[in-house]
């Protein structure tokens, strides 16, 4: 009996399975939407999970759909929350980088005749490092860092004016195979992770607040200084505003509308001037017993 040609079929089987985690092949089945969605929350969800197969790939959807799932059945969350619920969590989840322009300048080049115009992209330098896997980004940030060249600004064209330039983009295109494995992921994925969290505790703790937390979802995009930007007024509304009244450290009973005025202040000042003059107005009313 041979003894010997289990184990080789086990090893090229494990082989095969790293070089498909590499190299990002995605053989998931498409998802099916869980049962119990209501019909609107159905209809944006689908569009939603083929938005993310063209974005990244089935198992991707996947995950889309399971995070849906968390939301089904809930108390204080009616049909309209849930679909902006689906909508947003969609949006985030494809989020904005260097490899989507990619991917929706060759698709509009192969869906249009003629030549479509040139995009071009102002990025930043450290926002293309994070497309590297966490291990190799988190070193080269770092190096980076020392001369202070991480935010400098990097000039981005995608063209599909020639056939040498949607060569071009066909490869970065097809580095979506590593998105995944990427430092700007792992950071994507844990803000979602945080989004999806602080909803579960307002439908807890202030139910009537869902809707405008739910809604702060759409401060955070796009891309280079702006994206930064979005990225740290967001947080800034959660860990000075929302996190402390969830959490009973704050008196605002009137989150909603706490919220609402914070997101009317947020602006394109780096500073964060007027925002943080906004959010400290509210906490000084709170502490007084006014609310916000």
């Amino acid at each position: 009996m041979n003894f010997g040609v289990p184990k080789v079929v086990g090893f090229l089987h494990a082989i095969r399975s790293i070089f498909a985690d590499v190299l990002g092949d995605d053989n998931d089945p498409n998802p099916e939407l869980p049962a119990g969605l209501p019909d609107v929350v159905a209809a944006v969800a689908t569009e939603a999970v083929n938005r993310l197969i063209d974005y990244q790939g089935p198992g991707y959807a996947q995950l889309y759909v399971a995070r849906l799932r968390r939301f089904i059945g809930r108390r204080n969350v009616d049909d309209a929350l849930f679909a902006e619920i689906a909508r947003l969590l969609a949006l985030r989840m494809a989020y904005d980088d260097a490899i989507r322009m990619a991917q929706l300048k060759l698709a509009e080049a192969e869906a249009r005749r003629g030549v479509p115009p040139d995009d071009i992209r102002k990025l930043r330098l450290d926002e293309l490092v994070l497309l590297l896997p966490e291990t190799v980004a988190d070193y080269a940030l770092w190096v980076l860092e020392y001369p202070g060249w991480l935010h400098l600004s990097v000039t981005m064209r995608f063209s599909a004016a020639s056939r040498l330039r949607r060569r071009r983009l066909r490869i970065e295109a097809s580095l979506k195979r590593w998105r995944l494995s990427s430092l700007r992921y792992a950071r994507e994925r844990a803000w979602v992770e945080r989004w999806l969290h602080i909803i579960d505790r307002s439908l807890t703790k202030q139910p009537a607040a869902v809707a405008a937390v739910v809604a702060t979802a759409e401060i955070v995009g796009g891309h280079g200084d702006g994206y930064v930007q979005s990225l740290k007024d967001w947080n800034l509304i959660v860990d000075d505003l929302i996190k402390p009244t969830l959490e009973g450290a704050l008196s605002c009973p009137d989150l909603a509308d706490a919220i609402t005025k914070a997101r009317a202040a947020v602006s394109s000042d780096p500073r964060q001037e007027t925002l943080k003059r906004v959010i400290a107005g509210i906490r000084e009313r709170a502490a007084d017993g006014i609310g916000a």
